[in-house]
């Protein structure tokens, strides 16, 4: 191929010859370029992911996959997402439809991970450039917001790529490259469901492609619209009852691997919707028939009960999300060597997550936990106006106030299913200019401005200080409003009245009036804003010639500014409300940047790149990345590529500014459990050393927790404005083998990737956390609180709080080895193709601050050691089919959880591999119309068992949802149109 040869238009366009070509180079298949000699001249120079420099030859020294608009389509996939986590290089997704229904925002977001490194350090782009974010305070994209009817193609580049793209790049790239050549109107439409009748999904699309008459203009634009339904906890088996793994219940000493896939069934909430209620030295609730009964248990004692709450009789597995995309792209050419583009993108969607009642009880209105039942009114005593004769005269003054009083517990039914409506608008323009500057040098020039808003309405939650008002309630014996001597239900405080305070009670099933629910219900609200700014530019072309060929050359700039604020209302900042206290975040920065790039042909076989960029930031200051690489065409069939790459990624509005903001972490081992008065070495001692610990013991013999206990244990997160900048060091090193004369069609690369993170961000696990407080290094007790005394629920010594904060850690890392197979060929009377693509695991570690262990997450959940993605197809006139297999290898469970326990050794205990199969028809009914249908999951693989308590677990699913399937088999039918 001639290397200088040139074209009239060298802006960066793909016709059918330049994908095929950049996408075959870039995945290790072979490309007869003889049979299209008369193509070249017109894409002879392409910008591949990775590279910033137009080449002839497209290759790279970084391993690239790509993922085409036909697997897209073969997938039925309605989210990206979905179809991307197919592929071993990713990690699970920190969130998804079916692991975030608890999230306090951004529940229903579709991120991605490259190789478990977070999303936060996989950059996200669209056709080059950097895509707006989607959850506040992060970098992390919503997928949601990228229409898959427009993509041409994914390019997924691992290994770091900071020096050519900036901060966020220390996994790796995924490129979006969307459509800019289609001409002509297509509709898409497709409805599908589960198995079990839920999950019922639909999606519409059309899209047009038209050129002005003197063809130098083109525009597309593309309408499309999604609906995927909901899944409940309560249509699946496994998830239908609440349930807690029995290791939850064991101590360190006589736990045993077993107890974790041993489930505790039902495992009910003792904060029920008829109220629980101590009154002295008795304990009551309702009956079903609504009747006073003394006595509760919460899962039945074979006398009465359970009287209890089924929790996952409300939760959510998947969280229904509906779409509105629309995209545009398109170009008009100045001249004949400069031409104007424009990508426009706007993306509408709601979620509506959902789960329990809220579980509401004493101490969340009352410091002391107790609830007056008797009040002084104009010097005479009166008592609560519901409270029933047999819990007031089992009452005892327990605080000291002369006042009668009790403890209650009531999951807040009348007020209604917890849950939020979200509705997320994203924003995106891009414009430029691009051109040729002479025959072997081009720019481009561009602004592009990003802007992600969402609104955000919770409900199911209550003022407290409202419900306080209405409990302080008696029958009005003195006229206390003025309207005269009722006798009925009023408030005591006359300022609560001059608000409408209706009187609330608590006693029994649906015992709210209209009108008291109305009072104190307080819907959340949440505002953020994520807004981007960018201006760039940047020129190519080449520099000097040397004996094996040119040098090209890349250099160019970029400036952008990222905001971001996220701000609960007000009774939610203060943790007024009965949920987490969220206090409101907001953060900017800017940053300045300069690269330069130089592909170097050293041999006529070996050609080297290099690049660095340098970086000025308005928080970290100044930083520096660079990466070198190597690719050798040893022969026509077999080349070797290499890179060293050093990427950098500055920490982000949440990590910087965050401030403390409530949780309610899960999966948790308390070391002092199942302590006793004596022996057990210093781990014992230091617990016996709190006074709670040392109360519970005296109380029950050892430490010992209840229910409340293991599910009300809170902490804050917290941000660190001191933090610094992360640096990754990343080597790849791959072959790539062709052999056309042995196998013809059969394409192997294999790539050995190592990412080592210093100085990485991160927040200090709280599991971890417990282990040092309790192993030896008392200074991480800072950061946990007890309880000093038994308080309302909740045990003496129990879990209060565990703080946690981000800081620059000891490190994060990565290692194995990517192999991907490709083959194609004519069999019978259709041709067939296939594509393997597998990942070894060798390593992956995280070390919590700088100075401790190892945390190995490699082979863990979420993380197997073996993952592989095998696509079969064969193709016969108008009918395509097509076959495929994700297989997810066996995994054990979190070495930190299992440390908790003398008796199960770290990787001595997880659960087995999985294979999903997915498979699709189609059939084109004329040369304009194909049918399609398929089938996701197809042999309804059940996912494996983790259950609630055990660290993984995803409420509300009983397993790792965001690794595994957890809706089951599912169908769809659709058609597309093209005209």
């Amino acid at each position: 191929m001639n290397k200088k040869a040139k074209s009239k238009n060298h802006k960066f366009k793909y016709s059918a010859l330049s994908i095929a070509l950049s996408s075959s180079l870039l995945t290790g298949m072979s490309l007869n370029l003889t049979a299209a000699e008369d193509d070249v001249k017109s894409v002879e120079r392409i910008q591949v992911t990775g590279s910033r420099i137009r080449s002839a030859e497209a290759m790279s020294s970084a391993p690239i996959q790509v993922v085409d608009s036909a697997a897209i389509d073969s997938s039925g996939s309605l989210n990206i997402q979905d179809l991307l986590l197919e592929n071993p290089a990713f990690g699970s997704p920190a969130i998804s439809r079916t692991n975030s229904n608890f999230n306090t925002s951004s529940a229903g977001v579709a991120t991605v991970d490259l190789r478990n490194l977070g999303s936060e350090r996989t950059l996200v782009l669209v056709n080059g450039r950097r895509y707006v974010s989607g959850v506040p305070g992060s970098s992390a994209v919503d997928l949601n917001s990228i229409p898959s009817q427009f993509i041409e193609r994914v390019e997924i580049m691992t290994g770091g790529a900071s020096s050519v793209y900036g901060s966020d790049a220390v996994a790796g790239v995924v490129n979006f490259v969307l459509k800019d050549d289609f001409e002509g109107i297509e509709f898409e439409g497709q409805f599908g469901e589960s198995k079990e009748g839920d999950d019922q999904s639909r999606q519409f699309s059309f899209t047009s492609g038209l050129s002005s008459n003197d063809g130098k203009g083109h525009a597309m634009f593309h309408l499309g619209y999604s609906d995927q339904g909901a899944v409940f906890s309560r249509d699946r088996e496994r998830s239908s009852v609440d349930q807690i793994a029995q290791i939850a219940f064991e101590d360190r000493e006589t736990g045993q691997a077993s107890d974790i896939f041993e489930a505790v069934r039902p495992f009910f909430s003792s904060f029920p919707p008829q109220g629980r209620f101590d009154a002295g030295d008795s304990r009551f609730t309702y009956d079903q028939n609504n009747n006073l009964q003394n006595g509760f248990s919460t899962n039945g004692n074979g006398t009465i009960g359970p009287d209890g709450f089924n929790r996952n009789g409300v939760r959510t597995i998947a969280i229904p999300t509906e779409r509105y995309l629309f995209a545009s792209n398109g170009s008009y050419q100045l001249t004949d060597k400069h031409s104007f583009f424009f990508e426009g993108t706007y993306a509408s969607s709601t979620t509506n997550s959902e789960l329990e009642p809220f579980p509401f009880a004493s101490d969340d209105i009352y410091a002391n936990g107790r609830v007056p039942i008797e009040f002084l009114v104009q010097d005479e005593i009166l008592r609560n106006a519901y409270v029933p004769d047999d819990i007031y005269n089992a009452a005892t003054d327990t605080d000291g106030d002369g006042f009668k009083d009790i403890f209650f517990a009531k999951r807040l039914s009348d007020i209604g299913n917890r849950g939020a409506r979200a509705e997320r608008d994203t924003f995106r323009l891009a414009i430029g200019f691009e051109g040729e500057i002479n025959d072997s040098w081009f720019y481009d020039t561009y602004y592009v401005y990003g802007k992600t808003k969402e609104s955000q309405v919770s409900g199911g939650l209550v003022n407290v200080q409202s419900f306080r008002q209405g409990l302080e309630a008696v029958n009005d014996r003195f006229d206390l409003d003025g309207d005269g001597i009722t006798n009925e239900a009023i408030c005591i405080d006359a300022t609560a009245r001059g608000f409408n305070c209706a009187p609330v009670n608590i006693f029994g099933f649906n015992s709210m009036s209209q009108s008291a629910i109305d009072f104190v219900r307080a819907p959340s609200m949440l505002s953020t804003s994520v807004e981007q700014e960018i201006i760039g530019g940047n020129v190519s072309g080449d520099l000097y010639e040397l004996p094996a060929g040119m040098i090209g050359i890349a250099a160019g700039f970029e400036y952008r500014e990222e905001f971001s604020r996220s701000e609960f209302d007000a009774l939610q900042q203060a943790g007024l409300n009965a949920g987490n206290a969220i206090p409101a975040t907001e953060g900017s920065f800017d940053v300045t940047e300069y690269y330069v790039e130089a592909n170097i042909p050293l041999l006529d076989a070996v050609t080297m790149n290099a690049a660095i960029r340098l970086s000025d930031y308005s928080t970290v200051g100044n930083t520096e990345s660079w990466n070198v690489g190597i690719d050798w065409a040893v022969t026509d069939e077999l080349r070797l590529r290499a890179t060293r790459a050093r990427s950098t990624r500055a920490p982000n509005i949440d990590e910087l500014f965050s401030p403390p903001s409530q949780t309610f972490p899960s999966g948790l081992t308390d070391p002092c459990v199942g302590v006793g008065n004596t022996g057990g070495g210093a781990a014992d001692a230091a617990c016996r050393a709190d006074v709670g610990v040392a109360s519970n013991i005296a109380q029950n013999g050892v430490f010992t927790l209840n229910q409340s206990d293991l599910q009300g244990i809170s902490g804050f997160n917290r941000g660190n404005p001191e933090l610094k900048e992360e640096v990754g060091n990343s080597v790849t090193v791959g072959v790539v083998y062709t052999p056309e004369e042995l196998i013809s069609g059969l394409d192997i690369t294999i790539d050995y990737f190592d990412i080592e993170i210093d100085d990485a961000i991160v927040a200090t696990p709280r599991q971890f956390i417990l282990s040092q407080c309790y192993g030896g290094d008392d200074s991480f007790c800072n950061f946990i609180t007890r309880r000093s005394a038994a308080a309302g629920n909740n045990s003496a010594g129990s879990l209060e709080f565990i703080d946690s904060g981000v800081s620059n850690s000891g490190g994060l890392g990565t290692e194995g080895v990517d192999l991907t197979l490709t083959y194609a060929t004519d069999i019978g009377p259709g041709s067939f193709r296939t594509r393997l693509a597998y990942t070894y695991l060798i390593d992956g570690y995280s070390i919590p601050l700088p100075g401790a262990d190892k945390d190995t997450f490699a082979g863990e959940v979420g993380a197997s050691e073996h993952k592989a993605n095998w696509n079969l197809g064969y193709k016969i006139n108008d009918f395509d089919f097509n076959w495929s297999m994700t297989y997810t290898g066996s995994a054990d469970f979190d070495d930190q959880f299992l440390n908790g326990f003398d008796n199960i050794p770290a990787g001595s205990v997880g659960v087995g591999s999985v294979t999903y199969h997915d498979v699709q028809a189609s059939y084109h009914i004329s040369d304009s119309v194909e049918l399609y249908m398929g089938a996701n999951n197809l042999f309804d693989k059940e996912p494996p068992r983790i259950i609630s308590g055990v660290s993984g677990s995803s409420t509300g699913t009983e397993t790792a949802a965001g690794t595994y399937d957890p809706i089951g088999q599912t169908y769809y039918i659709g058609f597309r149109s093209k005209f």
